[in-house]
């Protein structure tokens, strides 16, 4: 797709002096909070694990584990090893599990509990001289964000936050942030109290993803594609993540939160920002970050959302051959819960790129089919020398970028269906990176955790990328609030009859993933 090398461990994101390939993280530790959980089990321990196979980690690595567990070291490598042997991308190598098990440490406590962090102090302390971790510290709050203030706290007060010369203590956190944009300030403040905002790494896996890096090689390594990605050009952005799942095991966490609080204030507009921002004058973090909360800073909402929004709550229906339960059975739901399982937002982004142009947005649960992709989809031509008969199959070029699950980008555009008679139809051209290219794409947990220990920021969001998101979305929000409750969809459809109407009113209509 670009002229440039294609590699897969060079990630255009980082700073173009550092010419190391690949980027090994330097002497440090990880402290791991919430190890009980199923991000830690499914994500976390196995994205390190495939870090370590692959050389990306330092001989003396150490994974610290701290929960409310009376375990001994070797019963926290137990929980790791079952984790990695479950769920990691690469095969599992003894070699590699020894040397990695030798740094792991286990500390059990509260997060209201001091000794337990002043022993982690120790355990941290302990390690810089056996293991040689340099003193470097990360801190992954895998843990609800009602925790993060206290266990901030404790890390400042035992002295854990603090960085000694030639050190670096980092913290890591995990979305929501926050649940409005008056929480997220609060949130904010907290963190960054006592962490500086350049050592808070705030995850969203979306943009750890092979595609959702490769949208800017893809825009500004070639020619082909930037002329073109204008409102000269393009008629409308599709931005989509569609799941087929429910909230089975995740009805106490999801209801009151929702569909637009948990996937479109951070993962959609976080991919509008890579769709629509200018070429940033380098790719590190400060121009890279600048360049998208321009792009947030100038959505705006259009002035009738009875009619530019939609919202939708899964019924019983059909996943496949599968009979499901509606959202409101779901175990542990509360009766009547107004909480939205779909969301469609119509926005547009005040820039002279791309003035008039709409972007849709939209998210949802048990929909007919798992996939995230970005449709950029272009003005018919302004003159076709041929008659309705011969073009009526024809529809609008689109370049589509498909973030997950079948990772890659396809090329939408008439062709001349062989034969006797002129007759235009489409037809794709598709580059797929299972393919194309022999090593397998990393995990995103894998790239965005090596990118916290090198201490590259280019993918996280920071303070200003979060409030700008709620800006967009609590008027939306409290317009939810006063409009009654979310409209009923069959389970394996599409959502809302709503969401189709929404798209009707612009002589527009969803694509078919």
């Amino acid at each position: 797709m670009s002229p440039t090398r294609v590699t897969r461990e060079h990630n255009p994101l980082r700073d173009p002096r550092d010419k190391r390939l690949p980027n090994i993280a330097g002497p440090c530790a990880l402290v791991l909070f919430g190890v009980t959980g199923d991000l830690s089990r499914k994500k976390v321990m196995p994205a390190i694990y495939d870090l370590a196979n692959r050389g990306l980690l330092p001989p003396g690595f150490s994974l610290v584990g701290f929960a409310r567990r009376d375990w001994a070291d070797q019963d926290f490598g137990q929980i790791v090893h079952d984790a990695v042997r479950e769920h990691a991308r690469t095969p599992f190598r003894e070699s590699t599990w020894q040397a990695l098990a030798e740094g792991f440490r286990f500390v059990p406590g509260n997060f209201d509990d001091d000794e337990a962090f002043d022993l982690l102090a120790t355990t941290v302390e302990e390690l810089e001289h056996e293991r040689g971790t340099g003193g470097n510290v990360g801190f992954y709050l895998s843990i609800p964000p009602g925790f993060f203030g206290q266990v901030c706290r404790q890390l400042d007060r035992s002295g854990l936050a603090k960085a000694e010369d030639g050190q670096w203590r980092r913290v890591v956190i995990e979305k929501p942030f926050g649940h409005d944009l008056a929480s997220a300030r609060e949130l904010n403040a907290i963190v960054e109290g006592v962490f500086p905002a350049d050592s808070v790494f705030r995850i969203d896996h979306y943009l750890g993803k092979e595609t959702v890096q490769n949208l800017l090689a893809l825009r500004f390594a070639n020619e082909l594609f930037e002329p073109v990605w204008n409102a000269h050009h393009i008629d409308h952005v599709q931005i989509t993540m569609a799941e087929d799942i429910g909230v089975a095991g995740r009805a106490s966490y999801y209801d009151g939160i929702g569909a637009a609080r948990d996937v479109i204030q951070n993962h959609l507009l976080q991919l509008l920002a890579l769709t629509a921002m200018e070429e940033p004058v380098a790719f590190t973090a400060q121009h890279l970050r600048a360049e998208k909360e321009k792009v947030l800073a100038s959505v705006r909402l259009m002035d009738d959302l009875s009619t530019s929004s939609a919202r939708g709550q899964y019924a019983p229906g059909w996943q496949g051959s599968d009979k499901v339960k509606g959202f409101l059975e779901e175990d542990g739901m509360k009766p009547g819960s107004r909480t939205e399982t779909y969301a469609a937002l119509k926005v547009e982004v005040d820039t002279r790129r791309w003035a008039g142009v709409p972007f849709y947005l939209r998210t949802g649960k048990r929909l007919a089919k798992r996939v995230t992709e970005i449709a950029v989809v272009f003005k018919k031509a302004p003159h076709l020398p041929f008659n309705d008969t011969e073009t009526e199959e024809l529809g609008q070029n689109a370049i589509v970028i498909r973030v997950q699950p079948d990772e890659g980008v396809t090329l939408r555009f008439g062709s001349k269906v062989p034969g006797a008679q002129m007759e235009v139809r489409d037809v794709t051209m598709d580059f797929a990176y299972g393919s194309s290219f022999t090593e397998t794409s990393p995990e995103a947990y894998e790239r965005l955790i090596l990118d916290v220990l090198l201490g590259a920021p280019s993918m996280f969001p920071r303070t200003q990328e979060v409030e700008l998101s709620w800006q967009i979305l609590d008027p939306v929000e409290e317009h939810w609030a006063k409009d009654g409750a979310p409209q009923p969809y069959p389970s394996g459809s599409w959502g809302p009859a709503s969401a189709d109407e929404m798209m009707a009113l612009d002589g527009r209509e969803w694509r078919m993933p």
